[in-house]
């Protein structure tokens, strides 16, 4: 996405994230280009690897060709010792931090209390509903609970995507004073509604890991192709079960290409092509699960109805049996039946899309959703640090 100018007089908001950014997270960029009445400058840690396009008013802790990288990352998260990385970041007078993820937001803190300037973070998913066994199991996971409740203590603001992830944060035991729902937002613009013809066929598009149930759609299809021959499935994403998923779907001999991690646009025209979207979001093993489902709301923008498991935040995200059909979590006929369902009912399938794109505009669109977050950045500036 193309970076906007702003004014010289806006205040400034750092956007930080651990690692900038993964190529999973557009949504992150896109929100912070959309902002109008403040200024976004990306702070991390480090760049992802493959990740989205290095930004001119991106910071980084450590970038490529430091001298040991790694031994600088390594002791800014154990000590929150950098004084030439706070210093870069002081120069650009930020108003206030916005992390995303809880993880990041323990990794923000020694800035935003350097600073003496909010932080609010955003939980998006992940970082509230996994176990604290599996957090343990990385590094910074492992940090992150050690320094939870000053976390607590210190943000401003904790931003959950959904009405779930703000009941799993109440459970995990985020202060519930300090717990808001702000959905990310759609950008309507780019994702708008195709008039074009449907190819008949099936799009998933999402990491290649346990919680987004690729496994139980490849299941379903072989129901699919016997109710509808012709019908196919085209799985856009990477991730470390693809090769496990690649032999399923060859045991079960069912039509379905792999096209792995794609552009942007490419995932768009997919869209606006595919007849029906299916990423069949479950709780993983560790407790992981669906915070929202921004592709969710990106496909429906896009008059493309959706088929799915009834879990985490995707209530919010489609509207079961308006914008789509949601069935019990993990039972693999239900969803088949609920596929074949849609593709043989044109106009059921009509009443989805329509359905569908204009609820996505009226309550998820970009704008309007970012707008309530520049508001949410006005009110947290802090006395006397203001926004300047």
């Amino acid at each position: 996405m193309s970076e906007t100018p702003h004014s010289s007089n806006c205040p400034r908001v750092v956007i930080f994230r651990s690692a900038l950014l993964p190529v999973s997270e557009t949504f992150i960029r896109e929100q912070a280009e959309a902002l109008r009445r403040f200024e976004p400058i990306y702070a991390g840690l480090k760049q992802e690897r493959s990740g989205l396009p290095h930004s001119a008013r991106s910071i980084l802790l450590a970038s490529h060709g430091a001298r040991l990288p790694l031994l600088r990352t390594l002791l800014y998260q154990v000590s929150g010792y950098s004084p030439a990385f706070k210093a870069r970041i002081k120069e650009v007078r930020p108003s206030l931090i916005h992390a995303h993820f809880a993880l990041d937001g323990v990794a923000a803190l020694p800035l935003a209390e350097h600073l003496n300037i909010p932080l609010i973070v955003s939980l998006h998913g992940y970082d509230v509903t996994s176990s604290d066994s599996s957090l343990r199991s990385s590094a910074t996971g492992l940090l992150y609970l050690l320094r939870r409740r000053q976390l607590w203590e210190g943000a401003h603001t904790f931003l959950c995507v959904s009405e779930f992830i703000r009941y799993q944060a109440i459970e995990a035991g985020f202060p519930r004073n300090k717990l808001r729902v702000h959905y990310t937002g759609v950008d309507c613009k780019h994702f708008s509604q195709s008039d074009g013809p449907r190819d008949g066929n099936i799009l998933f598009v999402g990491r290649l890991v346990q919680k987004k149930g690729c496994q139980f759609l490849l299941e379903a299809m072989v129901e699919v192709s016997r109710a509808l021959p012709g019908t196919s499935l085209t799985v856009i994403g990477d991730g470390p079960l693809r090769s496990r998923l690649q032999a399923q779907a060859s045991q079960l001999n069912i039509p379905v290409r792999f096209l792995g991690a794609r552009p942007i646009s490419e995932v768009r025209d997919c869209m606006s092509r595919a007849s029906l979207f299916c990423v069949p979001s479950l709780r993983a093993d560790n407790g992981d699960s669906e915070g929202f489902g921004m592709v969710f709301a990106e496909a429906q923008a896009m008059g493309t109805p959706v088929v799915s498991f009834n879990h985490g935040g995707l209530p919010e995200a489609v509207e079961d049996g308006h914008t789509g059909l949601l069935v019990p979590e993990r039972d693999t006929h239900a969803l088949a039946a609920a596929i074949i369902r849609l593709l043989s009912d044109a106009t059921l399938w009509s009443r989805f899309s329509a359905r569908g794109s204009a609820r996505i505009r009226e309550k998820y669109s970009l704008e309007t959703q970012t707008q309530i977050l520049e508001d949410i950045y006005a009110a947290a500036c802090a006395p006397g640090v203001g926004c300047k």
